[in-house]
């Protein structure tokens, strides 16, 4: 009899007694249907579950709605030089500890459908007369039959732990006053949406930076995204021509660009650009400038710069990735068209971008999100720069870069948590609907 096909209310139903009494004390149905080591092992979990739901779990539910009452001291150590807080709530652990309850129960859950789905299950085959898997033969089918389940666990477990439970803490972030805003930092209570309507607020001074950065993140991912695509493109027709002499030599020192690091190269750049850099100091020593040109000072220039330093460095992997696709298009393609008297632009608009477009148009999707969240490039050449009196905001940074200045240097976390929320919002509607409209999904099977 397949579970999946076995409901909880079919469970409560047409169990018999072992069954029924599951409802109540976990894995009494395997235990009454000849799986013993499997029932006890559930009833441990369940018990497990109430001791610390006793012990610890309804004072951690209990305090998430307040997180916290009593605020916490501070007092100066002449020793350490240091502020020593004492006594009093921490909002943080409280709010983490009952996201943690809240994941707890939500098992417990879980675990409690299966084992009722499960026992019925067992019921029937034995109403059946069919066999009932022993445990060695439960653990041999984790290497056969199930064996994607064995695999599949650990990942899982670590998604869980590692990603989901501190994503669902950082979420819940958004929703409290947790800033230095606060009288005690460690201290913070909930706050609803207000913060949610204090960045999107084109009037005050937070919103009026989320949009201006906003607007700059996209002309950013646009730029950075197509260009380089369009360029390393171009690139690799050009290598590949048949005319080209030395396709090896050029390849070559292109890869070379790519063996060093990216943040090497970002930093040179970086230093390199100063207004007491090399750059700076070679034009005016040749005469050719009087004062340093402001390539992190000036908004526009700042701009422009990154966008040219970040084609030279993501050139070469594209047109490493296009060379492969360019040397599969088919030949005859090209043969048909020059018969029919087509040139080389008609050509390229035709067949090479059409194709191109078709078998890239994921890579593509990948590179724009990529760009949106492109930390290194803007922190390592800018930091974000030129930032104006009284902003938070640099006039280069991205949403993730400002997102690292509130949370790491400003301590504005709540904030932080808002403008994570917001950028993923927007990075999920971007990839969902330009992939299914796009003909990568639409025609998986074919290239016309």
């Amino acid at each position: 009899m397949n579970e999946e096909r076995i409901t909880v209310r079919e469970a409560l139903t047409e169990g018999d007694w072992c069954t029924r009494l599951s409802a109540v004390v976990m894995g009494a149905g395997m235990l009454g249907h000849r799986q013993r080591a499997k029932g006890l092992l559930v009833l441990a979990c369940e018990v497990s579950f109430w001791l610390y739901l006793f012990g610890k779990g309804f004072h951690d539910l209990a305090m998430l709605p307040s997180l916290g009452t009593e605020g916490q001291g501070k007092s100066w150590n002449e020793a350490k030089q240091v502020f020593e807080y004492f006594s009093g709530d921490n909002s943080q652990q409280i709010l983490l500890a009952g996201v943690i309850a809240c994941f707890a129960i939500a098992a417990i859950v879980v675990l409690w459908v299966v084992q009722m789905r499960h026992s019925l299950s067992l019921q029937r085959r034995i109403e059946e007369g069919r066999d009932v898997p022993t445990l060695a033969q439960d653990l041999k089918g984790l290497l056969d039959a199930n064996l994607h389940v064995t695999l599949m666990a650990l990942p899982c477990a670590g998604i869980l732990v590692f990603n989901v439970v501190p994503l669902v803490y950082m979420i819940s972030m958004a929703f409290t006053t947790y800033s230095k805003e606060g009288e005690h930092l460690l201290l913070f209570d909930w706050d609803g949406i207000n913060q949610f309507l204090r960045v999107l607020n084109m009037g005050g001074n937070i919103g009026r930076q989320f949009w201006h950065v906003l607007a700059w993140t996209v002309v950013w991912a646009i730029f950075a995204t197509f260009l380089n695509y369009l360029l390393g493109m171009a690139l690799a027709l050009v290598i590949n021509r048949k005319d080209t002499k030395g396709k090896a030599f050029w390849r070559f020192c292109f890869v070379l660009s790519i063996a060093v690091p990216q943040f090497v190269t970002l930093m040179i750049m970086n230093i390199m650009l100063q207004p007491s850099g090399a750059l700076n100091v070679l034009l005016q020593n040749l005469g050719l400038i009087s004062e340093p040109i402001p390539f992190w000072t000036n908004t526009m220039l700042a701009r422009v710069t990154i966008i040219v330093i970040n084609l030279w460095v993501g050139i070469p992997y594209t047109m490493l990735q296009v060379t492969g696709i360019l040397q599969n298009i088919p030949a005859e393609l090209y043969e048909a068209a020059k018969m029919d008297g087509a040139g080389p632009v008609r050509i390229f608009f035709k067949i090479t971008l059409p194709y191109m477009l078709f078998v890239t148009m994921p890579y593509l999707i990948t590179s724009f999100v990529s760009n949106i969240n492109n930390f290194n490039v803007i922190y390592l050449l800018s930091g974000g720069g030129p930032t104006m009196v009284g902003d938070t905001a640099g006039q280069t940074d991205l949403l993730v870069t400002w997102l690292y200045k509130l949370t790491i240097d400003q301590q504005y976390y709540n904030l932080g948590a808002v403008i994570g929320i917001i950028t993923f919002v927007i990075l999920t509607a971007i990839t969902l609907v330009t992939y299914r409209r796009s003909s990568s999904y639409q025609d998986e099977e074919a290239f016309m």
